[in-house]
């Protein structure tokens, strides 16, 4: 395994001759006076709100959801994820699942999550629709004249992945990185194919969010008792958050009166609300609340005899992450209110 020093010395050099080479993307935007009506919701478990299926994920089990809305949904929190609050931030009411879309039908004016726990820009080991194949299903809803013009028009899309895709690649490898730098730039080639299919299907605005510090996740900070972010994972995540943004100013590049594309930092709001944690009320920020007895992925779990193997902790909103590596709603609030003096989320309001 590489050290530290060396990975990211081999991370930055790549870097720099990846971007070096990149080509420009042909983007085209328009000008509307109207405020975003629709959310679109593509990714993974950081914004899906009930699309998993209930056998794959212990998101559907207690004591996932006990604050909000009280019981388990398929949210892989303790209450609202990611897509709630940008949700509301645009005025809108959470859109419904793509799943349960026929259960409620009139939920759609609002927009339909298609985010599904587990998925990445690439296949992983949840059977689940990869990125790709989320457009493909907002494509359908189009062609089956689900939403017109005018609705896309005045929409966003927000795409949420990549953290299983660098799990999925760390299984694949036995936990080597060797590979890294090749697979980044793939990955987040793939990401920018999807982000530029999304502008033209006529979506006006397209919101990604940059990797969070995955090497603070209570999976990565457990050897140190929940001390020490892995200063590795975070070198790799970073690196990654630097291609996708230089990939994003060059779509942004090529209509700069209406850029469409929206970068939010994550790995930034994540790190600042982690390193001041008494600033939203949030005690031993590295500790998951709901941890697993026998192994840190465990919430949710019980034996033969339906005994728990896990714990849950005594006050949920002063914990930041829920599980072995989604926050809890007080830490997802505490994110958005960091990102909420961005730019990036002024622009997504603003034309």
């Amino acid at each position: 395994m590489y050290s530290y020093n060396k990975l990211f010395t081999l991370l930055s050099l790549f870097a720099i001759l990846y971007l070096s080479g990149q080509r420009g993307f042909q983007v085209e935007g328009r000008k509307t006076k109207h405020a975003p009506k629709k959310l679109f919701v593509f990714g993974d478990s950081y914004c899906d709100t009930g699309n998993i299926k209930k056998a794959l994920a212990n998101s559907w089990k207690y004591p996932y959801g006990i604050t909000f809305p009280g019981k388990p949904v398929g949210r892989f929190s303790d209450g609202r994820v990611f897509a709630d609050y940008l949700a509301k931030h645009l005025k809108l009411k959470s859109p419904i699942p793509f799943n349960l879309r026929k259960v409620a039908p009139k939920q759609q004016k609002f927009g339909i999550n298609f985010a599904f726990g587990g998925t990445g820009a690439f296949d992983t080991l949840v059977r689940g629709p990869n990125l790709t194949t989320q457009i493909d299903s907002f494509e359908k809803l189009i062609k089956y004249k689900q939403y017109d013009v005018s609705d896309l028009k005045n929409s966003v899309a927000l795409v949420s992945v990549a953290g299983n895709d660098y799990s999925y690649y760390l299984t694949t490898t036995n936990g080597s990185y060797t590979g890294i730098p090749s697979f980044i730039a793939s990955l987040v080639n793939q990401t920018t194919i999807d982000l530029i299919r999304l502008k033209k299907l006529g979506v006006k605005k397209i919101v990604v969010d940059g990797l969070q510090p995955f090497g603070c996740l209570p999976t990565a900070t457990a050897l140190s008792s929940f001390k020490q972010c892995n200063g590795t994972a975070n070198a790799i995540a970073s690196l990654h958050n630097t291609l996708l943004t230089q990939s994003v100013a060059k779509l942004n590049q090529q209509n700069k009166d209406h850029p469409s594309f929206i970068i939010l930092n994550f790995y930034d709001a994540f790190l600042t609300v982690l390193e001041n944690p008494s600033k939203h009320n949030i005690e031993n920020p590295l500790k998951p609340c709901c941890a697993g007895v026998s192994s840190e992925y465990n919430c949710g779990s019980v034996d033969n005899n339906n005994v728990k193997k896990y714990t849950v902790c005594d006050n949920p909103k002063k914990a930041f992450f829920w599980d072995a590596v989604h926050p809890t709603q007080a830490g997802w609030h505490a994110v958005f209110h960091e990102l909420k003096s961005t730019k990036a989320l002024h622009q997504i309001l603003h034309n």
